[in-house]
């Protein structure tokens, strides 16, 4: 849940509060919790009573009130809404140069499938999370669409957020066209014709004086998938291989498991 008025935006459940207060307590502008809570919260209470920031005790029902959620496991923080920022060259130099893991998602546009990738791209060491416009939009007062992270997001995540760097892009045709000269961009289609077991292969032919290359996974909408435009532009596109009596896994699942599959190049 977002607070207009103050530009904040709830963040519960007990290990994504607890992980915010951990890398980013000076985000946080008012604690609501449970009694019962108290103890596990003891060192961000004192760094907020340091800022002079409040935090409160409280039951469920006001605490649901607060979050609109009544999965908040007895914490509420208000923190300042967090903002995407575009994905600029010197990050992209980053990504490739420090061969780092970046997630791309076009058009997911699930808050609960992103927490879920977000917390396996904290748990698998990636870097980066970039989304395309069409991701988790809101329509802003000038009718604008905005990418905004979400309170549901937050807590599915588990925490995973702190540990990653969210950018936005606009069209993610012309991102890989240019990533795809600078990284390994990996597309992901229930059809294709190589597997996630091909990975390997695919990363060690573009190494770069023995060090592994900076990696993106593309990923894409659950019901469409990804488009032949963005698909063309992907250094390569992989499967994961099934027995066919599903069509294909969430895309949280799939992600989860090119992530560990990446992890161990």
């Amino acid at each position: 849940m977002r607070n207009r008025l103050t530009d904040e935006l709830a963040v519960c459940g007990m290990n994504a509060v607890l992980a915010v207060g951990e890398y980013h307590p000076q985000t946080i502008n008012r604690l609501f919790l449970r009694e019962d809570r108290l103890s596990s919260f003891t060192g961000i209470c004192k760094q907020l009573a340091e800022r002079k920031r409040p935090y409160k005790i409280c039951e469920d029902e006001e605490l649901e009130r607060i979050c609109k959620s009544v999965h908040h496991q007895g914490v509420v923080a208000m923190i300042e809404e967090p903002v995407v920022e575009p994905l600029s060259l010197e990050d992209l130099e980053l990504w490739a140069n420090e061969g780092k893991t970046g997630i791309l998602l076009h058009s997911v546009g699930n808050d609960h499938n992103l927490g879920a990738i977000a917390r396996a791209a904290a748990f698998f060491d990636v870097s980066f999370i970039v989304l395309n416009e069409k991701d988790t939009p809101l329509a802003g007062e000038d009718n604008q669409q905005e990418i905004r992270l979400t309170t549901s997001a937050y807590r599915i995540a588990e925490g995973g957020f702190e540990h990653l760097t969210v950018r936005r892009i606009s069209s993610t045709k012309a991102f890989l066209k240019d990533a795809s000269k600078r990284l390994v961009t990996i597309g992901t289609d229930v059809r294709a014709r190589q597997r996630i077991s091909d990975l390997n292969g695919i990363v060690k032919g573009k190494k770069l004086k023995n060090s592994r290359p900076g990696i993106a996974l593309v990923l894409g909408n659950e019901e469409t998938g990804l488009p032949k435009e963005v698909k063309d532009q992907c250094s390569c596109i992989l499967r994961v291989p099934g027995t066919g009596n599903i069509e294909s896994l969430n895309v949280s699942q799939t992600a989860a498991l090119f992530l560990h599959a990446i992890f161990e190049l």
